[in-house]
């Protein structure tokens, strides 16, 4: 199990690829190699290359238990990965599995949207999500001063311009992923 730099461990993880014979850049010999599985946590969207119990071939964006005691599919986490490591496949699946991860978890993210604060006097906190400049920024917080958001679509119905909340918030966890010094994290830790 791997920890943040809060101490939170993941629990629980969606698959972005599954590499049968190991990965492709290992220099092992093919019969030293063992399958691997790219994933993205659930809560703090660590990215993990874990080892798949024998026999078990997991399915593209199925959810895995990764937390303490008993494990049913994976044997353990190898190690933590770096968006630039992870294969050509579990880059192309990453967008789908956070949107289905944001949109399971709805309420923690239009949250974000009620309690959004400014960072400093030029900056709001609103306007570090992709698409969303001045003008979208300043119309979220009329909207939310009127009354806090209930859900996506009621972000996207009130805020016209903001059609896919879901998908904005996905692709910032994206860019917090593939830039490692990205300055402000919102959501990946």
């Amino acid at each position: 199990m791997v920890m943040n730099m809060k101490g939170e461990k993941e629990q629980y993880v969606r698959v972005l690829d599954y590499l049968p014979h190991g990965h492709p850049d290992d220099p092992h010999p093919v019969y030293k190699k063992k399958p691997i599985v790219h994933s993205v946590g659930e809560e703090n969207f660590t990215l993990l290359e874990l080892i798949p119990r024998a026999n078990f071939i997991p399915q593209t964006y199925e959810r895995l238990y990764i937390g303490e005691g008993e494990r049913d599919e994976i044997d353990h986490v190898k190690r933590r990965v770096s968006h630039k490591e992870l294969t050509h496949g579990a880059k192309v699946e990453l967008p789908y599995a956070l949107e289905i991860i944001v949109k399971e978890q709805e309420p923690r993210f239009v949250q974000f949207f009620n309690d959004a604060q400014p960072i400093t006097t030029r900056l709001h906190t609103l306007a570090l999500l992709p698409g969303v400049g001045k003008k979208l920024m300043w119309e979220v917080l009329a909207e939310r001063k009127k009354k806090p958001f209930e859900s996506f679509e009621d972000i996207a119905h009130r805020v016209k311009g903001l059609y896919h909340p879901e998908k904005v918030v996905a692709k910032r966890i994206e860019d917090e992923l593939k830039d490692e010094h990205v300055k402000y994290k919102l959501f990946a830790k």
